[in-house]
């Protein structure tokens, strides 16, 4: 492998997207770097760097929920943008990394709040301090088995927006054969608050574009979490999407390894295990159950890997 495409994967470690950076997708002359940057953002909330995928995603933004789009730019542009004024290194601003919360947040601030003169000013200053936040836990998280960053900027100044939810309200809905299978493609959807099955499609091209394993793994993941919330008696949740999403985020994050499959498979279970948790808590889940599954992997190999760095008398 070639040093660019070592400074590449190296740089997508650090931010928490081990594996899953496509080394063919270098600088597109065609693009303008800001562009480029911009779109990887998108696509790197999944967990890929790969701009069509991104325009994709963006697409699916502008199909899906209309409005949330400019609050998505907006998040992805403050997050770039302030990587930019404080000399973040430009790898991994061309990467994405420092974008992809900030378009969440740009997305998560545009649903829940009424548009007014102060939306854009907090959608700017979320965005910035994301992009801050994921740069200080680069500055630390330098090693493979290091905890990754992922999304848990976005969650945690969700929760500060948002705070406690009430207790699920939603009208109860039978599940008939069109509604299950569209729900993976919704859980794929409400990854970036979208509930339109039809975002999901155009995420899932973005994904096969990019990773064809990680499309099946996601996909995968998606439809475990919604078989799992029909056997919760949440049918309407899991039509939704809303049991969907984390595993599949989490089956994205681990399925890097082709040797290691038993990896994705124990995320999406940690992840739809941990789910229910956060309602009984009156938190709004987010992403943070696909976080803490993740953790709790990434944690268990660090453990078990330790012994045979420690043990001085086993060979390599």
């Amino acid at each position: 492998m070639s040093n660019i495409n070592q400074m590449w994967e190296l740089a997508c470690l650090r931010g928490g997207q081990l594996g899953l950076i496509d080394s063919t997708q270098m600088h597109n002359p065609t693009c303008p770097d800001w562009a480029e940057a911009l779109l990887n953002g998108f696509s790197q909330i999944f967990l890929q760097r790969h701009p069509l995928c991104g325009l994709l995603c963006l697409l699916a933004i502008l199909i899906g929920a209309p409005a949330l789009l400019g609050g998505a730019l907006l998040g992805g542009v403050a997050g770039l943008l302030t990587a930019q004024r404080r000399g973040y290194p430009k790898a991994e601003r061309q990467a994405g990394l420092y974008s992809y919360n900030g378009v969440l947040l740009g997305l998560l601030i545009s649903q829940h709040f009424a548009w007014s003169a102060l939306v854009p000013p907090l959608i700017l200053a979320c965005g910035g301090l994301s992009a801050i936040l994921t740069r200080h836990w680069l500055k630390h998280a330098t090693q493979p088995l290091d905890l990754p960053a992922y999304t848990a900027p976005f969650v945690g100044l969700g929760w500060l927006l948002l705070g406690q939810v009430p207790q699920n309200t939603l009208a109860l809905s039978e599940p008939d054969t069109v509604a299950i299978l569209a729900a993976p493609f919704t859980g794929l959807g409400q990854i970036m608050l979208l509930d339109q099955p039809l975002a999901g499609v155009l995420i899932a091209l973005g994904l096969l574009l990019a990773d064809r394993r990680a499309v099946a793994w996601a996909l995968g993941g998606a439809t475990l979490g919604m078989l799992a919330g029909l056997w919760l008696n949440d049918a309407t949740g899991a039509l939704l999407g809303l049991h969907s999403y984390n595993p599949a985020l989490a089956a994205l994050a681990l399925c890097s390894s082709r040797r290691q499959p038993w990896l994705p498979l124990l995320g999406i279970g940690l992840a739809i295990l941990l789910t229910p948790g956060f309602a009984a808590l009156h938190l709004p889940a987010l992403t943070a159950p696909f976080i803490l599954a993740c953790w709790l992997v990434r944690a268990g190999q660090r453990m078990l890997h330790k012994p045979h760095m420690d043990s001085p008398y086993e060979s390599p």
